[in-house]
């Protein structure tokens, strides 16, 4: 076999270069067959906003994802709904019930501050290991938190018990970090990554190729990037090691 001198990824379990992919509602066939297939290149699933509730065969799915050891959580909007009907410890119960060994804390739809957000983050990581995310669903309210603001939450999220802190870039790419046209905020990314934050410790939701191009040319091939359609996993692998033409120079010393 011909063998090319490419850039280091990380070995699974990894703690950084992780790829999340955000299942829609996949059917349960072409959610296996992925799953099989690519298992050695995916280490979450996220089960998107509140899918999992309406997912008749998600007990299914998850056993998939526990033969192939892929660590898997449902999306921030479901904990968002059960907070804004005061359902918190039946939420507790759905998670334990389908024994989720990680869930996700957000406040990008209801209106909660972030310091309230930290207090459910403090209080789930005593028995489960959160994923929180920073940023607004309303691309019109997101773009008006500026990016002190963001690296103040992060900083929060982490301190509050986080595993790792999500930038919201929703599954369409169209809010958070960046604008409603889909262009990236490149100014913010540039203060967050100038900030003394630790990005191992940040996922960036990347669902499309110009975002995930510009991050990894900018980051490396080990940044944290999430919202990754099932479709895309070989590409973004190709886009990491610089076996497409988006980032064929980013690496050539490596080669």
């Amino acid at each position: 076999m011909i063998e090319l001198k490419l850039p280091e990824r990380e070995n699974k379990p990894r703690k950084k270069g992780l790829n999340i992919l955000i299942d829609n509602g996949y059917p349960l066939n072409y959610f296996t067959d992925v799953v099989t297939s690519m298992f050695k290149k995916i280490d979450f699933i996220k089960f998107g906003w509140g899918t999992s509730l309406v997912t008749d065969n998600l007990q299914e799915k998850i056993d998939v994802l526990n033969e192939y050891n892929i660590k898997y959580f449902f999306g921030g909007t479901l904990f968002e709904k059960f907070l804004y009907q005061n359902k918190i410890p039946e939420y507790k119960e759905f998670l334990r019930q389908y024994k989720c060994e990680y869930m996700e804390v957000s406040n990008g739809t209801i209106d909660i501050s972030n310091q309230e957000k930290c207090k459910y983050i403090s209080e789930f990581s005593k028995e489960f290991k959160v994923l929180s995310e920073v940023g607004l669903k309303d691309s019109e309210k997101s773009e008006e938190m500026p990016p002190k603001r963001w690296i103040e939450y992060i900083a929060a999220d982490l301190a509050a018990g986080s595993y790792k802190v999500i930038t919201e870039s929703r599954e369409s790419g169209t809010s958070g970090i960046c604008r409603s046209n889909g262009e990236l905020r490149v100014g913010l990314l540039e203060e967050i990554i100038d900030s003394e934050l630790n990005l191992d410790d940040i996922i960036f939701e990347a669902p499309n190729k110009k975002l995930q191009t510009h991050l990894i040319k900018k980051l490396g091939s080990n940044c944290n990037l999430a919202n990754i359609s099932f479709g895309d996993i070989i590409s973004l692998e190709t886009l990491r090691l610089g076996l497409r033409s988006d980032t064929f120079f980013s690496f050539e010393n490596q080669i």
